[in-house]
């Protein structure tokens, strides 16, 4: 594997949350840019894994700049929905990536269930990191933070489905959370701690 320390990359993707968080963990010394940048569109994921998509992107996005790319695929599994969203979470959101959409049909398949909010909803938050050289050669890791599914959708902070995320061990959810609190337990902190080395 490559031992030279990273100090330019593309952030293989268009999510703008994602941008940002993975901004904040990378050192200020590495020279960032986005496909948004570059009027690059993402690719269709067609993987059946987080992990699988998320060197779809990599490989995708190094291949089309000739750069070292680093991606991001990730989402929110419900156990009683049987894993969804899953690697659908941000297709549930529609063509606008409009994630109160998403959010809502959360709730609406977890009132179709007939799910008592008095017991706690399990789900887990789950990010898969690459890092793809053009050479061809890469790395990959994992993230997972465990939690619940808030009863409402409640805070205006983060991305995504973070207003309905409750991690365990805490009252509030991610919409809630101080990203300088939340960056440091989640699942793209968690994944992102596995390969630090390279940068």
């Amino acid at each position: 594997m490559q031992n030279k320390k990273i100090k330019k990359l593309i952030l293989g993707t268009n999510n703008q949350g994602k941008v940002r968080e993975i901004k904040k963990l990378l050192p200020k010394s590495v020279k960032i840019q986005t496909p948004k940048n570059l009027n690059i569109k993402s690719p269709e994921e067609t993987g059946i894994s987080f992990l699988e998509n998320s060197l779809i992107k990599a490989r995708y996005f190094s291949k089309k700049t000739g750069k070292i790319c680093l991606s991001d695929d990730s989402g929110l599994e419900i156990d009683v929905l049987n894993q969804l969203p899953g690697i659908y979470s941000a297709r549930w959101a529609g063509p606008t990536s409009d994630f109160k959409i998403a959010i809502k049909k959360v709730y609406r398949k977890l009132k179709k269930k007939k799910i008592n909010f008095n017991r706690k909803i399990k789900c887990k938050f789950i990010c898969a990191l690459t890092i793809y050289w053009p050479s061809g050669k890469y790395y990959q890791s994992q993230g997972i933070i465990k939690g619940r599914i808030s009863a409402e959708s409640k805070g205006s902070r983060g991305f995504g489905y973070d207003p309905i995320f409750i991690p365990n061990g805490y009252k509030i959810t991610f919409g809630q959370m101080l990203f300088l609190k939340k960056s440091k337990i989640d699942h793209r902190y968690r994944a992102f701690k596995k390969i630090r080395k390279f940068f």
